[in-house]
């Protein structure tokens, strides 16, 4: 059995949209579950209470919208998702789909102290996003 790490994101109305764009970002369809679907009153019937983009490349992010009764504080310091490429086209592609309607563009992409090739972004949906080739780092 191995354990594995996936980003959970947060949204007030917005999971659906963001999950779509996700998924056609990286190639993937995304799996939705409203809480209509599901007769869970705590939640708008369209709104999503599940959802997640899972793609073959190994991409996975998870979605859902806060129930409107509950408080919902994005926080002044969004979470990073931090996306670790393997190759360089993977970086180029994965920053270039983000940053379509960007609201700011962090880091352009480029090379780092740390990888050939780097660059953060915070998406449409106010995520920041940290995308890099991911390789061996050496101190020295």
């Amino acid at each position: 059995m191995s354990i594995t790490t996936t980003t959970h994101l947060n949204f007030r109305g917005q999971a659906r949209e963001a999950l779509e764009f996700y998924g056609e970002v990286f190639d993937a369809q995304p799996v939705v579950v409203t809480y209509g679907q599901a007769h869970d009153p705590q939640g708008e019937a369209e709104h999503v209470l599940w959802g997640e983009v899972a793609a073959p490349s190994g991409f996975h992010v998870m979605a859902y919208d806060v129930q409107t009764d509950r408080d919902f504080d994005p926080g002044v310091h969004p979470v990073y998702v931090s996306l670790r490429c393997g190759t360089e086209q993977e970086v180029t592609t994965a920053y270039e789909g983000l940053a379509r309607a960007a609201r700011h563009v962090r880091t352009p992409l480029g090379p780092s102290a740390f990888s050939p090739l780097y660059g953060m972004l915070t998406d449409r949906f106010g995520v920041t996003w940290v995308i890099d080739q991911a390789v061996a780092f050496s101190a020295g």
